[in-house]
């Protein structure tokens, strides 16, 4: 379980971080729902579209002059965007499985 973390954090440097809240990756030790995670997932991938628009914004108006961290900034958010979308269509199709069970 543990690698899985860490392929995502590697993707999305900080994204585990701003998730967790802090908290210890053992499940038993943060007594948190899914519905709290994927919450806080959800904040944290809007979180990082904001400071992507933020810092486009800066660039725009000339108050930033690092055009390099402004594209990290973007790609950054633009792939947290597309983790997020792959973990929906993942919960769909296992929604759909479900209701596919005979009973």
């Amino acid at each position: 379980m543990s690698s899985g973390i860490g392929q995502i954090n590697r993707v999305v440097p900080g994204l585990i971080e701003k998730t967790q809240n802090n908290q210890a990756l053992d499940p038993a030790e943060t007594k948190t729902s899914f519905t709290d995670l994927f919450n806080n997932l959800l904040n944290s991938v809007n979180d990082l579209q904001f400071d992507s628009a933020e810092a486009q914004k800066l660039l725009a108006t000339g108050e930033a002059a690092d055009l390099h961290q402004v594209m990290i900034a973007a790609e950054e958010a633009g792939i947290a965007t597309e983790l997020l979308l792959e973990i929906r269509n993942k919960l769909v199709d296992a929604y759909k499985t479900l209701m596919q069970m005979p009973m």
